[in-house]
């Protein structure tokens, strides 16, 4: 069996979304990655942050870009526990991420493979490679447990 370079980094982010949740926030946690290295850390931060923009793509698309100094991530990969909204497939396709990989499917919210499809609209700029279902019944769970919880 040939040797697999390829690594996930979905765990990290679900780390991130338990602590979102810990913090009363919808856990979800997004992880920027160039050449290997974690550069963008995010977690939801909408409420404790008083920021309806900061979403765990945002958080950790923000950090990426302070570390390199760009607003450009061309060489990085965004891994992300639940399926991109609109604003954060918006803030992808501005910062040029070059792959993103995400959890669990949202058919109400997202908008990557559900929704508006924003990457495939003409009036996309710049679309990412895009993998689905990484540790998908693990990101669902911790969606499904937080919302019961509320309920609750």
């Amino acid at each position: 069996m040939a040797h697999n370079p390829f690594h996930s980094y979905m765990p990290q982010a679900l780390q991130l979304a338990r602590q979102a949740a810990e913090a009363g926030e919808v856990p979800v946690g997004a992880i920027v990655v160039r050449g290997g290295e974690i550069i963008g850390r995010g977690y939801n931060q909408t409420r404790t942050g008083n920021d309806p923009s900061a979403h765990a793509e945002i958080v950790a698309i923000r950090e990426a870009c302070t570390a390199l100094n760009t607003d450009r991530l061309e060489d990085c990969d965004l891994w992300v526990t639940l399926e991109p909204c609109t604003m954060c497939a918006g803030a992808i396709a501005h910062a040029r991420i070059k792959r993103l990989y995400y959890g669990a499917a949202d058919p109400k919210g997202g908008a990557v493979d559900s929704g508006v499809n924003f990457f495939t609209a003409a009036t996309c700029h710049h679309a990412p490679e895009v993998y689905a279902g990484f540790d998908e019944a693990e990101s669902a769970l911790l969606l499904r447990d937080f919302f019961k919880n509320r309920r609750d």
